[in-house]
């Protein structure tokens, strides 16, 4: 059996979904920049970090979290290390692995970030649906999430 093919609704549908997404990445980068001097993947190493219970993360536990590359994760840290947001040492436990530290001008940037982020998310999506809609597109995030869960198994 073939695989299916999209017909024309379907391809409008995905075609808008990929503008959509496109131009609202876009705009919640921009305006994550402007006012944080932060990039999207600085953003997401730094929300990660402040949402921890502990003090330090092992960059393993990190890179899983994110479902990053080991090696952008390393580059990624490297940089931000270089500009004072986290720090990393070696992990006591296993020589070969390093724990990251978020430092307070990094907790600092990050709380102001995350700000930025919810306002922008607020402006260009929830505002712009019903609670039906809002509740609608959960649900249909939720089903093809795992649906990308099971077949990455």
């Amino acid at each position: 059996m073939g695989t299916p093919t999209l017909n024309a609704p379907a391809l409008a549908v995905w075609e808008s979904y990929q503008r959509m997404r496109t131009r609202l990445t876009g705009r919640l980068n921009r305006e994550l920049s402007q006012q944080t001097e932060l990039s999207e993947s600085d953003f997401e190493v730094l929300d990660a970090l402040a949402e921890t219970q502990s003090e330090s993360v092992r960059a393993m536990e990190l890179r899983c979290g994110l479902e990053w590359e080991k090696s952008r994760l390393s580059h990624q840290l490297r940089r931000m290390e270089q500009r004072g947001l986290l720090s990393r040492n070696e992990c006591a436990e296993d020589n070969r692995g390093s724990v990251v530290t978020i430092t307070p001008a990094g907790r600092a940037i990050a709380a102001e970030a995350k700000r930025v982020h919810e306002d922008a998310v607020y402006r260009y999506v929830i505002a712009k649906l019903t609670p039906e809609q809002t509740r609608q597109l959960g649900l249909i995030s939720d089903i093809i999430l795992e649906g990308l869960t099971e077949s990455h198994k």
